[in-house]
């Protein structure tokens, strides 16, 4: 794989249109391409962030279900969830701070989908067939991700919240919540695309299975211990919530790179060679037959 290409400039230094069609591009076009990608993806941002100050409140409820569902969060007031605001600007830095998880985990699909499409032309053409397979399990793993993140918060927290002595009231702040609740849907939603960015090294010619069935019992434990730090919580129920899944999604991607090397055909590999090198080389089936051949064999 090439992320950068580079053309055959023209007499006037310009890339040809077939070149760049391929994705050949000089340096400072894969900057502007960047920038153009950037930008789209900031405005997806913006445009998340607008929605979700118009409707703040229902979102606010719902990213705090998983605390007011638990008893504690009603010491203060019965029957009623409660926070804690400790500076003058913690209210409106909180509605900035919702906004953006809305629109982080809403815009997902642009910002996913400018990131694979910032890559794809860098790659060959038996390379780019697998785009949209890709991209299309992104998104899902992303928001899988992040919906397991906010079903175990409530036992995350019932967890930690449970080391409080009795005479201690808890007062949780608002600020604090959202900063765990942020980084939980953000360390989930990325951690599921792990075992997908291994399965596209693997297509790519990267990554063989070979490396990753040698290394297996190291990458496992690896997970376990990205788990362990990455969670903020830092109880065990979330660390294991987190890792297993990463296991098992580990295992699946293992298993399809297992089953597409053994149905590979076991051929010359020509993945070193360029687009046009690799176009000129004849297809299977139109390749010489010797044992068929009309032309008579000197004797």
């Amino acid at each position: 794989m090439a992320l950068l290409k580079w053309p055959k400039s023209g007499r006037n230094g310009s890339v040809p249109p077939e070149e760049s069609a391929e994705g050949r591009m000089p340096l400072m076009e894969h900057l502007r391409e960047l920038r153009n990608r950037l930008v789209i993806a900031l405005l997806g941002m913006v445009a998340g962030i607008i929605v979700g100050l118009l409707f703040f409140e229902p979102i606010w409820a719902f990213i705090t279900e998983p605390y007011c569902s638990l008893p504690i969060s009603q010491v203060l007031r019965k029957g009623e969830c409660t926070f804690a605001i400790r500076g003058v600007f913690e209210a409106f830095f909180v509605n900035l701070k919702v906004a953006a998880m809305f629109a982080l985990v809403a815009s997902s699909p642009v910002w996913l989908y400018q990131i694979w499409a910032f890559v794809t032309p860098g790659l060959y053409r038996n390379e780019k067939r697998y785009s949209i397979t890709f991209l299309g399990l992104a998104i899902p793993l992303f928001l899988a991700g992040a919906a397991l993140a906010y079903f175990i918060m409530d036992t995350g927290l019932a967890i930690l919240l449970s080391f409080a002595p009795d005479n201690a009231l808890p007062l949780l702040e608002m600020d604090d919540y959202l900063s765990y609740a942020l980084v939980m849907l953000i360390i989930f939603g990325i951690s599921f695309e792990l075992p997908l960015l291994m399965v596209f090294l693997n297509v790519i010619g990267v990554l063989p299975r070979a490396t990753v069935a040698k290394h297996r019992r190291m990458v496992i434990f690896i997970m376990f211990l990205f788990a362990a730090i990455a969670t903020p919580s830092t109880d065990p129920f979330s660390m294991l919530a987190l890792a297993l899944p990463m296991v098992v999604l580990f295992a699946l991607a293992e298993g399809f790179m297992y089953l597409r090397e053994k149905r590979a055909p076991q051929g010359e590999d020509f993945s070193h060679l360029s687009d046009d090198e690799a176009s000129s080389l004849p297809d299977d089936d139109s390749s010489l037959d010797l044992g068929t051949t009309d032309v008579d064999s000197p004797k």
